[in-house]
């Protein structure tokens, strides 16, 4: 389980998404901009275009906002001035941080990072440094309250999911990304996923004391803060005693 997904769970059971809604459409429509003037304005022939709008979708952003972003990304206007940018580091206690941000000033977005990384006690690092310990792979959460799980889970593997994993609450499955969309399709059958989106997962996680994990969620959360970061990865397992622990804070 990448300690990403389980980051998520957590922001979404203290309500962050909620409260940062606006910020989170705004990082959406970015995506959405970008993705349409490098691949073109139909989801069809563009996979990242698709999967950027079924995530705005899956996020409740509003249908008029998500075309009008596709046309101004197809128009090559605002989208022209952001670029992708990829940052890596250190956390606290050595964990791996990958950080992937869109920009339209590169020298600040990597001072707000470096920053960062610096008050947490961590350092931000040189290009390579971290990404070897990632692999792009599809992601899909999907709650497992009121189905059965193994049926799920069958039903992940039989569309071509390479893994499936049962955590408290939800069930996370892997798959090639060109297999996302395919298993995605699957298993909104059984029920629709409340998240699907290409990720970067760590090939092998590190557990931390619960003290040493809950510095490298201010960490991450602070990170994903910044208007130009879009998302963070790190190699974390989080232990269900820190979990437990946010549970009861939410």
């Amino acid at each position: 389980m990448s300690g990403h997904s389980k980051w998520a769970q957590i922001k979404r059971q203290k309500g962050v998404a909620d409260a940062r809604r606006g910020q989170l459409f705004t990082k959406l429509t970015r995506e959405i901009i970008v993705v349409a003037r490098q691949g073109g304005a139909n989801p069809e022939s563009n996979f990242r275009l698709r999967l950027a709008i079924q995530k705005a979708r899956d996020n409740n952003m509003p249908l008029e906002n998500i075309e009008r972003a596709v046309k101004r990304g197809s128009g090559g206007l605002e989208a022209t001035s952001l670029t992708e940018v990829s940052l890596e580091g250190y956390g606290p206690n050595g964990v791996a941080v990958l950080v992937e941000a869109l920009t339209d000033n590169r020298n600040r977005t990597l001072q707000e990072v470096r920053s960062l990384f610096s008050r947490h006690g961590g350092s931000l690092g040189e290009s390579g440094c971290v990404a070897w310990l990632f692999e792009s792979k599809g992601v899909i959460t999907i709650e497992t309250d009121g189905v059965d799980i193994e049926e799920l889970a069958l039903l992940a593997i039989d569309a071509g999911a390479e893994d499936v994993k049962v955590e408290k609450g939800y069930l996370e499955v892997h798959t090639k990304p060109q297999s996302l969309e395919t298993v995605r399709q699957a298993v909104r059958q059984k029920k629709p996923p409340i998240s699907a989106e290409l990720s970067l997962v760590p090939k092998s996680t590190v557990v931390l004391g619960e003290k040493e994990a809950l510095q490298t969620l201010k960490l991450l959360d602070h990170l994903e803060e910044l208007d130009d970061v879009q998302r963070v990865f790190c190699n974390v397992d989080f232990s269900e005693a820190v979990l437990e622990k946010l549970r009861a804070e939410a």
